[in-house]
């Protein structure tokens, strides 16, 4: 699962989750019939009584470890949203026509392209592309998965002289700097008799 899906999928979870708890505590709290799976029995209940406040007192580290999970729910859930706020992704690429005017290449097609041009490439099973960067300055990471019979320094040479210089000089980039991860497919072993 890709990680963009992943985050749709966490956040349409917990925000769901937050909808149906907030729109029950609001429910109660405007007078609606408490329902049965709710922690209190009445409208005006507090969420944790006094004798439940108090009750962990003899033990001095229970509060302590309370607040450091919660402090780690919360640094986790930043250090989160910081990962998708940094992973920029381009959406194009400013490309110079050589007439002194500029046009855009949406970087989802010159992605494509990238990595169709790849998996043509002989001993290459399957090929993804992502444009970061500026729209005038693009990086690529690209991540090839090769057959088991290719040398990867090979299959790198020709994806670096053909599919990216191809790339490249398409979008009329000076330069196009990349970085590329290769992995091999998952096979069988092959039996020798």
């Amino acid at each position: 699962m890709r990680t963009g899906r992943l985050n749709r999928v966490m956040l349409a979870l917990v925000g769901l989750l937050l909808l149906v708890l907030g729109g029950a505590v609001l429910a109660v709290g405007l007078g609606a019939p408490v329902p049965s799976w709710w922690l209190r029995t009445g409208a005006h209940d507090v969420l944790l009584t006094r004798a439940e406040r108090t009750r962990w007192r003899h033990t001095g580290g229970w509060w302590p470890a309370v607040l450091a999970g919660l402090a780690a729910v919360v640094l986790l859930a930043l250090w989160w949203l910081t990962t998708v706020l940094r992973r920029r992704r381009l959406t194009e690429v400013v490309v110079d026509t050589g007439d002194g005017e500029l046009a855009l290449l949406h970087a989802r097609a010159l992605e494509s392209a990238l990595a169709q041009e790849a998996v043509r490439q002989e001993g290459v099973a399957h090929a993804e592309v992502v444009l970061r960067g500026r729209r005038t300055a693009p990086t690529a990471r690209i991540w090839l998965q090769l057959e088991p019979h290719v040398d990867p320094s090979t299959a790198l040479t020709d994806f670096t002289d053909r599919a990216l210089t191809h790339a490249r000089e398409s979008a009329r980039l000076e330069s196009l700097p990349t970085e590329v991860r290769l992995r091999a497919v998952r096979h069988r072993a092959e039996r020798v008799t």
